[in-house]
């Protein structure tokens, strides 16, 4: 039923070169499946963490890259006359242990502004990683969208004690086990 979809997998525009450094290269497509993902993460943790990256920033990133795989998914989907799991369509849900608690909505804060104080290069930066291994181990779309919605998910988990505009440029913050 899924075979098809689970062994769709990434053709999109190239980088100019391999960005991978320290003697590691991206997996090979015929790799498994579980290397390339934590090749995937070891690498968007050590970036973000290396630069710092404001949450804002990762978020606008996976959230990029959330919209091309499910487009992709969903398109593989029709073509092989199959329906995808809701789990797979919908973000985690995150236990908020501030539920009762009135947070400022997003109306609040001045997106404008926001959006012109993100570092474009960083973004890009993270961008081109994430395009680089995903093209290049040909990763399939089903595990590339699982690990894509485990990101969104501390993204949203931190964003949900987020008071105030600033608090969107703190540096994500991932737990140990991540």
């Amino acid at each position: 039923m899924m075979t098809e979809l689970l062994n769709s997998t990434f053709h999109l525009l190239l980088p100019p070169h391999n960005i991978m450094d320290e003697g590691r290269t991206v997996p090979t497509p015929n790799s498994e499946v579980n290397e390339k993902l934590l090749f995937l993460r070891e690498n968007m943790v050590h970036l973000t963490n290396q630069l710092s990256m404001p949450i804002i920033e990762v978020a606008l990133v996976v959230s990029k890259y959330i919209r091309i795989v499910l487009e992709s998914l969903e398109k593989a989907a029709e073509v092989a006359g199959e329906e995808l799991p809701l789990a797979i369509l919908n973000p985690l849900p995150v236990d908020s242990e501030k539920e009762n608690i009135e947070l400022p909505g997003i109306e609040s804060f001045p997106l404008e502004k926001l959006i012109d104080r993100v570092d474009n290069d960083r973004m890009d930066i993270l961008d081109t990683m994430v395009r680089t291994i995903l093209n290049e181990s040909q990763m399939e779309f089903v595990p590339a969208l699982q690990e894509l919605r485990d990101w969104e998910f501390e993204i949203r988990k931190q964003l949900s004690g987020a008071s105030s505009p600033g608090a969107l440029f703190s540096p994500l913050s991932l737990r140990d086990d991540f």
